[in-house]
């Protein structure tokens, strides 16, 4: 976005000052742009269906790049107009697959939080980068701007390797596999916070292994509103295995029988492969002492 914003940002003085165009001619280029998105959303269903997201990605990424280093250097208004064209499609596709992805990425429960942090730095960057590359442009010019956000769009390719966004989708559909606490009467709503032990049998020559699987899962109890989380081995019985969280209140905690997704469940099962007990894992919920005092 930082770098993606300098076209955006450099257009109107690229028209006023290095073509002299007219607010008429201006428009057209504006016009040419929105034609290319339009394309592009037209096209996009087809060209998902051949190639994987971050290869469209990676592509529409340099045909960007492309377009803004035409912006610097193309001074024929036909040219430049097509180049706009090409510019609208790569930015339709671009932001097209990262909404799609945010909204994907994450259960329902947070999906208002995930986007409204996604458009804070989406439209943050944004902003910031045109101001970033209007002192550029003011210090070494437009050319010079245009040329520097051009190669930041190729480098930033570099990452694709570490971050990909087209793999395969997490599934965050919810699984309320959870059962309802047994509690002899309900708690109230407020009460807290609440102490959730879950005790397992383990073998001990697959300690390591366990352990290693815990720390999965100890992501997805902090995520789903655990404020602490800790696994505890009995000194006295090498078999025997603690795992404790601590939420905020009883409400918290039946807010986290709600958030558990399928992913989730295969994390959970996971983990309670490796239980070798005669039954079922014991869970047992404690709250606060002094909660009850009214």
């Amino acid at each position: 976005m930082l770098c993606g914003s300098a076209s955006w940002a450099l257009l109107p003085l690229v028209a006023r000052a290095e073509l002299g165009l007219d607010a008429i001619a201006y428009g057209m280029l504006l016009g040419a742009l929105g034609v290319g998105a339009v394309v592009g959303a037209t096209l996009l269903p087809r060209v998902r269906q051949r190639v994987t997201v971050d290869l469209l990605l990676t592509g529409a990424t340099i045909l960007f790049a492309a377009v803004t280093l035409a912006l610097a250097y193309v001074r024929e208004f036909v040219w430049l107009c097509a180049a706009m064209a090409g510019g609208g499609i790569a930015w339709i596709t671009l932001m097209s697959s990262f909404n799609t992805a945010v909204q994907t990425a994450v259960p329902a429960w947070v999906r208002a939080r995930a986007l409204a942090a996604y458009l804070l730095v989406s439209q943050g960057g944004l902003a910031a980068g045109s101001a970033v590359w209007g002192a550029v442009a003011a210090h070494v010019g437009t050319t010079t701007a245009l040329l520097g956000a051009t190669c930041g769009l190729i480098l930033g390719l570099a990452v694709t390797g570490y971050y990909r966004i087209g793999e395969e989708a997490v599934d965050v559909t919810p699984s309320l596999h959870w059962p309802e606490p047994t509690m002899t009467s309900a708690p109230r709503p407020e009460d807290g916070p609440v102490l959730v032990t879950i005790e397992y049998r383990i073998d001990p020559h697959h300690a390591r292994d366990f352990a290693a699987a815990m720390q999965d899962l100890k992501a997805v109890r902090r995520r789903d509103g655990a404020m602490y989380w800790e696994l505890f081995r009995d000194g006295a019985d090498p078999r025997r295995y603690l795992e404790i969280f601590l939420t905020e209140s009883w409400v918290e905690h039946l807010h986290q029988h709600t958030r558990v997704v399928i992913a989730d469940r295969a994390v959970e099962q996971r983990v309670r492969s490796f239980h070798v007990g005669d039954g079922p894992v014991v869970v047992s919920h404690f709250i606060s002492a002094y909660a009850t005092e009214a």
